[in-house]
């Protein structure tokens, strides 16, 4: 069987092809992406960075997905994926520090998949599996308040009691060339060499993985400046010299590790406002006996029993029954979809109204597993963007260092002693302003994720912050996005003579004996919102399965002698046949449909709604309208997107007619309607090739295209793999914090960047003064303390307002 060219799904005996697109495809939907998207720039290279390509397409292993603790550069993902290389069995290796994912493909006759993460957990990194990753411990903490805190209290202490006041002229208050003053440099020492080797590990481990994998980056910057000043203090001490600096590296520390725990506490408390979308997936299923068997001890061909309200394990095909089944959670399409005996059905979607029995297919898959491989392919594969710092280390830190080298080897060249050739050095590396320059993005980025949070906002990756400015096409989802994905009663039209509350009334009181979505909507859009009824009826239909049973209407008319049907219901309303249900019902019994109702019901569907007709007396009397509405404010959020010059593109598995609302405002540049979970991220991708992607969604089947996209942002009221997939959750279902989104992340990269521009300023002025011998070394961390200092103030103000 052939494969559809766009997302690589069976095509079935009748793919869809067009003479001027090239290739076959599954269903419209990607026929329609194919002939608009197949002519961007640069499409070849789009198939060498597919994630689901590994670099040797013979490799016939396995592949496997950790997370991993401890990146937070591109530097890392270097590192890790060098590590990785080097073992053996491995035969390729990619990593992503903005999703903290490495995906690994391996010889399972050379090394098992239990024994990965044990060799990827080096130089302080912990790997996990990717599916059960292990909670963050609180290592960090420790390091900090235990090491940090109290040592560098201590060692700071003894700074200011004894050796402080000799700088200014003072005597001192112990014998610094004695007993007493070595004791007292000893414990210097050992708290300074605690701070900078337990403290400062995650820094020094940084700058040993920026020179394993050759990019400087600013861990190695700030290691420099901290070990260069212990390694000339602890020589200073051996030859019995008093001016020691270990104070420059206890602050140098100090300083860099408490604007990274700010950070990294800021994320938690973002992220942890994130606890109640995660749910515990039951791996359990019902045999159609009814016996309860584990999910992976189910084979092909198994029949297992699905009842209302549950999800279909596996993919597989209807054995017995017909029901409603809600496919928007993997295919986005909003309206149910109605499944008979030999219909097939996906893994992940949901029974709604009445139990079937389902037949586990060939290859006992589900199609929601699937998109969660999906989405790790694509996590795995998208390398993080390397922070601006990172990228301006690359040529700072070798500078820095040739002006330090080149200043010693003067100083020393014009006569000057070798210890003060070294102070001279050891100054520029001070003066370079690592605190400055580490603080810079932690606090910038501490800020925007403050700020975000406060809009209802949670910033999962800082690559927002660096992406964001860069959008040129920001792709929103349709459903439960620009929609709320809800079933509701929309609109009701009633015959002449007949009044459209009679037409309401007579509707619900018969749809009250079923429970299928649109059922639920109806009657619920008639009582006023509330369905207290709702759980009667469940257990009701469930008990009788099709047979006859009477409701009321919340106190309205009563119904009697009810039958639910495949395509509606029909029962007794005060004496009269009452039939709700599809047009077919009514041509079946032969009962006419005035034009005025049945220009309604055309015009239903062309909105991509349901039209649902009720009759009685032989004859349809009214239809009804029901679907999902779209969000407030909708039109606003696509005007502020296109008038920031962003292109403004939606994406649905729903029919065309259900988007055409969409197609027509002038702010949205293009539709894209029919289009299946697996193309979605294809399209993203292909989107990509003309700039910069962002992707709004909610569903699982948003999951892969959030993840394909440069930022992804999930809407908090849609399921866990969306929120999983994304860089920024919008947690109050709010479609206008969309905007609020890149108006936060602009003013985080300003504020970053005006960090950065002080750091630089204050080095173009204090590296020349070092050189010139005009500062010492507690004069340079002086300084440094100041404009520390200031980035700190600049970065506690609010980097958006909305006034």
């Amino acid at each position: 069987m052939s494969r559809c060219t766009l997302c690589d799904l069976p095509t079935g005996d009748d793919p869809h092809t067009a003479p001027d697109v090239d290739g076959e495809f599954c269903c419209r939907g990607c026929l329609t992406v194919a002939r608009s998207l197949d002519d961007v720039d640069d499409l070849d290279d789009l198939d060498e960075r597919r994630p689901d390509a590994t670099p040797d397409d013979e490799f016939d292993g396995e592949t496997t997905f950790l997370h991993v603790d401890g990146m937070h550069c591109a530097t890392c993902e270097s590192f890790l994926e060098m590590t990785a290389g080097e073992q053996e069995g491995v035969a390729a290796a990619e990593a992503s520090y903005a999703t903290d994912t490495i995906r690994v493909d391996y010889d399972p006759d050379a090394v098992s998949a239990a024994e990965l993460p044990d060799r990827l957990s080096v130089a302080g990194y912990s790997a996990s599996d990717r599916a059960d990753p292990d909670a963050e411990d609180n290592d960090a903490v420790v390091r900090f308040l235990i090491g940090g805190g109290f040592f560098g209290m201590m060692a700071m202490l003894w700074y200011v009691l004894f050796l402080y006041p000799t700088y200014f002229g003072y005597d001192p208050i112990v014998d610094l060339g004695g007993v007493s003053g070595t004791y007292l440099f000893a414990q210097i020492w050992l708290f300074a060499s605690i701070v900078l080797f337990y403290t400062g590990y995650p820094i020094l481990r940084g700058a040993y993985v920026s020179l394993r994998a050759r990019q400087p980056n600013m861990d190695l910057l700030v290691s420099l400046a901290a070990t260069s000043s212990y390694a000339y203090s602890t020589l200073a001490l051996l030859v019995g010299r008093t001016d020691l600096y270990f104070d420059v590296t206890i602050a140098v520390v100090l300083v860099v590790t408490a604007g990274n725990h700010y950070e990294s506490i800021i994320k938690r408390r973002a992220t942890g406002m994130l606890a109640d979308l995660t749910a515990t997936e039951d791996r359990t299923v019902r045999t159609e006996a009814g016996e309860t068997v584990a999910a992976d001890a189910v084979d092909p061909g198994d029949r297992l029993l699905v009842r209302p309200g549950e999800r279909v394990p596996f993919d597989g095909t209807v054995a017995e029954g017909t029901a409603a089944v809600d496919e928007a959670l993997v295919t986005g399409e909003s309206l149910p979809v109605t499944k008979r005996a030999g219909d097939p059905v996906r893994g992940g979607t949901v029974v709604t109204d009445s139990p079937v029995v389902v037949e586990v297919g060939a290859d006992a898959a589900n199609t929601l597993d699937t998109l969660v491989r999906l989405l790790w392919e694509i996590q795995s594969s998208r390398s993080g963007i390397q922070r601006l710092v990172d990228r301006l280390a690359t040529a700072f830190v070798p500078l820095v260092v040739a002006v330090a080298a080149v200043g010693a080897a003067a100083t020393l060249a014009l006569g000057s002693a070798p210890i003060d050739a070294a102070l001279v050095g050891l100054t520029v590396l001070i003066v370079s302003c690592p605190c400055a320059l580490g603080l810079a993005t932690p606090l910038a980025v501490a800020a925007g994720i403050r700020d975000a949070a406060r809009r209802g906002i949670v910033v999962v990756s800082d690559a927002v912050f660096e992406s964001a400015d860069d959008v040129d096409t920001v792709v929103l989802d349709k459903t439960g996005t620009l929609t709320d994905g809800e079933m509701r009663l929309l609109d009701a039209t009633a015959a002449e003579g007949t009044s459209v509350e009679r037409v309401r009334e007579r509707a619900a009181a018969v749809e009250r004996a079923s429970i299928h979505p649109i059922a639920e909507a109806i009657v619920a859009g008639v009582s006023g919102g509330s369905d207290d009824g709702a759980g009667e009826r469940s257990g009701d239909r469930a008990a009788t399965d099709g047979g006859t049973v009477s409701a009321s209407a919340n106190g309205g008319a009563a119904a009697t002698d009810v039958d639910v049907f495949d395509r509606g219901v029909a029962g007794r309303v005060d004496g009269d046949e009452v039939v709700v249900g599809h047009r077919d019902l009514f041509a079946e019994r032969d009962w006419p449909t005035p034009d005025r109702l049945r220009e309604a019901g055309a015009a239903a569907r062309d909105r991509g709604n349901v039209p649902v007709y009720v009759g009685w007396a032989g004859r349809v009397r009214g239809v009804l309208t029901v679907g999902d509405e779209v969000r407030d404010g909708w039109e606003s959020v696509v005007a502020d997107l296109d008038a920031d010059g962003r292109r403004v593109v939606v994406l649905t598995g729903d029919a065309p007619a259900a988007a055409r609302r969409f197609a027509e405002h002038p702010a949205i540049d293009e539709v894209f309607a029919e289009v299946p979970p697996e193309a979605k991220a294809e399209t993203v991708r292909r989107l990509g090739a003309d700039g910069s992607v962002a992707m709004v969604g909610d569903g699982s089947n948003d999951a892969p295209a959030l993840a394909a996209a440069d930022l992804g942002v999930s809407i908090a009221s849609g399921t866990d793999l969306a929120a999983d997939a994304a860089d920024a959750v919008l947690l109050e279902d709010r479609l206008s914090a969309v905007p609020e989104l890149f108006a936060v992340t602009r003013g985080t990269n300003r504020r970053l960047k005006q960090n950065l521009g002080w750091a630089f300023v204050y080095n173009a002025v204090a590296i020349p003064l070092a050189l010139s011998g005009l500062l010492n070394p507690l004069l340079a961390a002086l300084a440094m303390a100041s404009s520390s200092i200031l980035v700190v103030t600049n970065s506690a103000r609010a980097v958006y307002n909305e006034n």
